[in-house]
């Protein structure tokens, strides 16, 4: 087998923009998830509520953005996966599908829980966006367990993500992670 600590020197990189959407949604989700779980501790007071603000902002900002880079990844298919186990090429799939999946689905479930507590998403103070859901206490309750779920989901798959670029890395070294560095060039 090849695939095991051999150096590929041309392995094929992601695009300049696929790298840029892929470093600047792991700095906002990194940013993001800090600050909400920040902010949660946070006793209710008017900055608090600001500080509510600015997360909602952040998150329907992630949320466009990672629209863009799917939409990116549909337009310039990104290179093909190096030579390894077929076991591994599979959770790789299954890995960025479940992290495309989360990165909708927690911006989403954000914007339910707000519109269901009766607060609505005013993006960046200036448009409201469209309640997606009546007012509804209870509901608000299940979509804030829901909410905090899927953070805890994405934490968790991030980890592993990071944990397999840096194993690619150091133990297969066989290029996988040097392909979406910045500054890489073929």
């Amino acid at each position: 087998m090849t695939y095991k600590n051999t150096p590929q020197k041309q392995a094929e990189s992601y695009s300049t923009t696929a790298i840029v959407f892929h470093w600047l949604m792991a700095l906002g989700l990194i940013a993001n998830f800090s600050f909400g779980v920040f902010m949660h501790e946070l006793p209710l007071s008017p900055q608090k509520l600001q500080y509510y603000s600015w997360h909602k902002w952040a998150g329907i900002t992630l949320l466009g953005l990672v629209t863009l880079r799917l939409i990116w990844r549909l337009i310039v298919r990104p290179p093909a996966l190096l030579p390894a186990p077929a076991w591994q090429q599979k959770i790789a799939h299954l890995l960025h599908g479940l992290l495309y999946a989360l990165m909708f689905a927690i911006p989403l479930s954000g914007w339910m829980m707000s519109s269901a507590s009766g607060f609505p998403v005013v993006l960046y103070g200036v448009w409201q966006l469209p309640d997606l859901v009546a007012k509804d206490k209870a509901l608000f309750e299940v979509l804030k367990d829901v909410h905090e779920a899927l953070n805890t989901g994405l934490l968790v798959l991030v980890i592993v993500h990071v944990g397999a670029a840096l194993k690619h890395h150091f133990v297969d070294r066989d290029g996988t992670l040097g392909r979406m560095l910045p500054g890489r060039v073929e």
